[in-house]
């Protein structure tokens, strides 16, 4: 197949531009409200073929989040849609960030109404997490595999855990899991957009940029291209992670003051969409060298695309193998593992950071159940719950 899927890429543009509107929360948030948008509200593709693009991005360097949201978008409506999905899941955070880095007068970053919309995410991964066990770890030995693989993650912090599991859940679905708990592969579910060919030479793309940013880091637009070319290939696990990189590449410099760092660090914790979008913020207030002018809207245009670019390379060169491994009869039942494995790892997220970090009172906690209630039993759409949780958090938070 040629990459062609059924829908158009304003229709993919529009759905993840309100997506990149109300997604609070980090990447873990950002996949709860893909997740009840995408697969449940409007179908684009099954509860397991949402979970295996999760599982073959945890895996990948770069914005776990951001390259779901590609992929969905691509599947939708092939590569138009895929950039699609990109433009309007980063454009408003991006925009923000712009306009913080000029100067322009903003919103406060913090206050009540960011602990609210934190309370939503919480309650938007606690949704993910229950509707994704009950078909993804259905079962006793399933969800022991995810209980396990929760387990394991929150142990063994950051990126290894995270992988770890995985790996732990593959080896289990291939030992314990019969073929037939391990269900076939949708006849709905999008295979072959991507060609082999087109893969190689995105996996060609990618590491040939890589040796061009590792051998030229000096001044210049190529240079900042580099600088955060560098960040987005060697992330795992994307989000916060990225932040000891990103200091590095202009802090460490000296093309940035620490203070205007940590300010714009502050910001980007405010502002829905993905936490990369904070290389906007830091291309654009960056000193063209030590001592020398910002780069302005420019540099905050090479700095967004560059640390996207090595993930979304990545993505659709590994595709087509992913595609190859679910057909494998053998291979399904590994899979199976790693579905479970994957619940466990929201879990895990669920309850460090977003639970911890948010739920600290017995008063948010009380808010949190109020915003689960129109979530789970209203069923008020996510963005409404995000303008609810934000005005009651500014009120009484």
């Amino acid at each position: 197949m040629s990459g062609e899927g059924k829908g158009s890429a304003r229709e993919v543009f529009l759905a993840f531009l309100q997506q990149g509107c109300v997604s609070f929360g980090g990447p873990v948030a950002h996949l709860g409200y893909f997740r009840k948008e995408f697969v449940e509200r409007r179908g684009w593709l099954s509860e397991g073929d949402y979970a295996g693009l999760v599982a073959l991005c945890q895996f990948l360097p770069g914005p776990a989040s951001s390259q779901v949201g590609m992929a969905l978008g691509h599947r939708r409506a092939g590569w138009w849609g895929a950039l699609a999905a990109w433009v309007g899941f980063t454009f408003p955070s991006a925009l923000l960030m712009y306009l913080a880095a000029v100067g322009l007068p903003l919103v406060g970053a913090g206050g009540g109404w960011l602990i609210g919309v934190k309370l939503v995410a919480v309650a938007v991964v606690t949704q993910a997490v229950w509707q994704m066990a009950r078909n993804l770890a259905p079962g006793g030995l399933r969800a022991v595999m995810a209980l396990a693989a929760a387990a394991f993650s929150l142990l063994i912090p950051g990126f290894p855990g995270q992988i770890g599991a995985i790996l732990l859940g593959a080896l289990a679905g291939w030992l314990f899991l019969r073929e037939a708990d391990a269900a076939r592969p949708d006849e709905n579910d999008s295979k072959g957009f991507v060609l082999p060919k087109v893969a190689l030479a995105c996996l060609v793309a990618f590491a040939a940029l890589l040796l061009a940013a590792f051998a030229f880091s000096g001044e210049g637009a190529f240079g900042l291209f580099s600088s955060f070319y560098r960040s987005g290939a060697l992330v795992f696990g994307g989000g916060h992670v990225v932040l000891p990189f990103l200091e590095a590449e202009s802090v460490g410099r000296e093309v940035m003051e620490r203070d205007t760092f940590i300010a714009g660090y502050g910001l980007a914790q405010a502002l829905p969409g993905p936490l990369f979008a904070f290389s906007t913020f830091l291309g654009t207030a960056q000193e063209v060298s030590p001592g020398g002018a910002s780069w302005g809207l420019l540099g905050g245009l090479i700095a967004l695309v560059a640390i996207f670019l090595p993930g979304a390379l990545l993505l659709f060169g590994a595709l087509p193998i992913w595609d190859w491994l679910k057909e494998r009869s053998q291979v399904r039942a590994a899979l199976a593992g790693i579905n479970a494995a994957v619940v466990g790892l929201l879990l895990a997220v669920l309850y460090d950071p977003l639970w911890t970090s948010a739920v600290t009172t017995p008063l948010q906690f009380a808010v949190f159940l109020g915003l689960a209630a129109l979530l789970f039993v209203v069923r008020w759409p996510a963005w409404a719950i995000v303008l609810v949780g934000a005005a009651v958090g500014a009120v009484i938070l």
